[in-house]
């Protein structure tokens, strides 16, 4: 390995991306980009894309305004003769998926991911760059890395023992290509990848295009979606597991632990989501807004072939990339829409108790059981709010407090909180979880109790122009 590739090497990268996080609101087409002698058309050709010689790398703030990992991080580059230099370190973490609160205990476990973090950190870079990924082993297995979804020579695809020997423990492997695509991809393990990306070996990719779009989004979040069996009082997620996935999550966070986005009024919002789940695909629900579906990890859909969504499936091993304008404002709701999948834990193997009366059998069973309650007679709602003990290292099924009540939700579910003024606040600086309080609803906006005089006047008398009398 390259002894100049250290933490402190790519303290220079870092240094770069904070200064992208300064640049203007308003990214200017006229902006410098590095030139093109043609125009670039790589999707369809006769050509492998990458036969293409590279361009000189792409700068953020001059080609692009860079994204957003909410609960993640972008992953630094150092630029040495004109290549993107990267540093992938294959490890054990202690993550961490919904931390403590006032409210909940935390939920962690001992999973495997890259750069000391679960999921690995996004992968930025810009169409026509050329790319050195070095990738260290510190696990205890053989790994490999495959580049999902991008077009590359073949001995760099990642597959271990077809397109190269697996990266043994204490190895470092590099990877070298020219990106000549632009859009939203993905990266994971592919070697005993039923095991290695169950326990977290998963990160998103995503590639600009050379030049700077015209009008490019305000704001650009990526989300990364997987979902994970931890038994209640266990420390490692189980592999194994094909059915009863019991944490569903954002980016590695399950709600309460869910960063909300943000957005100010009249904000053009962008969202890269990818699904690396085991097992399920993820209707993505957005409330008070409708989505333009403007890419696949295909490539960019022509604006006539767009089509508008509240709900976007992105099945498993896809992307989808979409975007609206952030013209509604409030605290808005943004989840899978697959209802198992906004709950965490506990809520697999309980008998069906819906509609039953306990009798006496509460009382007669704390006789040897103090505390002893039947719960789910009237749903799982209360689940959340009622202050009971759980068992180590786990969270209840459902939510956190809302504004009004507990919200009865978890898993993959988070908030977009759409302001007329963020007050200099930057989304991920730790103070978004509580930004500004809850939205106030302007008065008459909001549902509220009906007074049984409103109702009598309303429901029992019947208009005359009422076709039905």
């Amino acid at each position: 390995m390259n002894s100049n590739l250290t933490r402190r090497g790519f303290v220079s990268g870092s240094a770069l991306l904070a200064g992208a996080a300064a640049i203007p609101a308003a990214l200017r087409a006229e902006s410098p980009a590095a030139p093109a002698a043609e125009p670039i058309r790589f999707y369809e050709s006769d050509q492998p894309v990458w036969t293409k010689p590279p361009l000189a790398p792409g700068q953020p703030g001059r080609e692009y305004r860079p994204t957003l990992t909410l609960n993640g991080s972008t992953l630094p580059f150092r630029i040495v003769d004109g290549v993107k230099i990267f540093h992938l370190t294959c490890e054990e973490v202690d993550h961490v998926f919904v931390p403590r609160t006032d409210f909940n205990d935390e939920l962690r476990a001992l999973c495997w991911g890259f750069n000391d973090q679960v999921h690995g950190p996004t992968i930025e870079c810009v169409e026509g760059d050329r790319l050195r990924i070095y990738v260290t082993n510190k696990l205890p297995a053989a790994t490999t890395v495959h580049w999902h979804g991008l077009i590359i020579p073949n001995g760099m695809d990642g597959v271990g023992g077809l397109n190269q020997k697996a990266i043994q423990p204490g190895e470092t492997f590099k990877y070298e290509f020219t990106v000549w695509q632009h859009g939203t991809f993905m990266y994971h393990s592919h070697h005993d990848e039923m095991t290695q990306m169950a326990l977290g070996m998963l990160g998103m990719f995503v590639v600009h295009p050379r030049e700077p779009e015209r009008t490019p989004p305000d704001r650009d979040y990526v989300y990364l979606l997987s979902e994970w069996k931890i038994v209640p009082g266990t420390r490692r997620p189980d592999p194994n597991e094909m059915v009863e996935f019991n944490v569903l999550t954002f980016n590695a966070r399950a709600f309460p632990g869910t960063a909300p986005m943000l957005a100010k009024l009249g904000d053009r919002m962008r969202i890269r989501i990818g699904n690396l789940s085991a097992m399920d695909h993820h209707p993505i629900h957005i409330h008070g807004h409708n989505m333009r579906v403007v890419a696949t990890d295909g490539g960019p859909i022509p604006e006539a072939g767009q089509w508008r969504e509240v709900s976007v499936l992105v099945p498993v091993g896809s992307t989808r990339t979409v975007e609206f304008i952030a013209n509604n404002p409030g605290d808005w709701a943004f989840h899978c829409h697959m209802t198992h999948h906004v709950m965490n834990q506990m809520g697999h193997g309980l008998p069906n108790l819906m509609g039953i009366d306990p009798g006496k059998l509460d009382k007669k069973a704390r006789a040897f059981l103090p505390g002893y309650m039947t719960m789910g007679q009237e749903g799982m709602a209360a689940m959340g709010d009622m202050g009971m003990e759980v068992p180590p290292n786990s969270v209840p099924m459902v939510g956190a407090p809302g504004p009004y009540d507990y919200i009865t939700m978890g898993g993959m579910f988070t908030n977009l909180k759409v302001r007329e003024d963020l007050g200099g606040l930057r989304p991920g600086d730790g103070r978004d979880f509580t930004f500004g309080g809850w939205y106030q609803n302007p008065p008459g906006t909001q549902a509220m109790l009906a007074s049984a005089e409103a109702m009598r006047r309303d429901l029992e008398a019947a208009p005359a122009d009422s076709p039905h009398g």
